[in-house]
């Protein structure tokens, strides 16, 4: 299983950015997709996460400015980050794991079994 991060970048506060995660290896449709977020100095920690039938779970802190949502025939989970603030700075993780459970069950890392290499988001005030 591969799970490769893009669309990290440099943005203004109030800016948008679109993350992509592409997943091979991995009957794509059979997974729960999450993201994940660590600031420097910070412990990992939720920010998104999709069941296998799109419900969704948004933490608290990201809620009404990001959204996440997947397309099966693309193998592919995104997040649509508007808003964004400077402590949304951070390194973004994709994560998969396949289960049935629903998202707002999934909000815990040790829950997931697949891991993408990060993608840096940095956001200027």
């Amino acid at each position: 299983v591969q799970l490769a991060e893009s669309g990290g970048g440099l943005v203004q506060a109030g800016g948008s950015l679109r993350l992509s995660c592409a997943a091979s290896g991995l009957t794509f449709s059979d997974y729960a997709m999450a993201w994940f977020r660590q600031g420097s100095g910070k412990e990992r920690e939720i920010v998104a996460a999709i069941g296998r039938t799109g419900g969704t779970y948004h933490a608290d802190s990201v809620k009404g400015r990001f959204t996440i949502s997947r397309d099966n025939a693309k193998n592919t989970v995104y997040l649509q980050m508007n808003s964004l603030k400077p402590e949304d700075t951070a390194v973004y993780y994709c994560a998969a794991v396949r289960t049935i459970a629903i998202a707002s069950t999934l909000t815990s890392d040790r829950r997931y079994d697949y891991w993408g290499q990060g993608t840096q988001v940095t956001v200027s005030s």
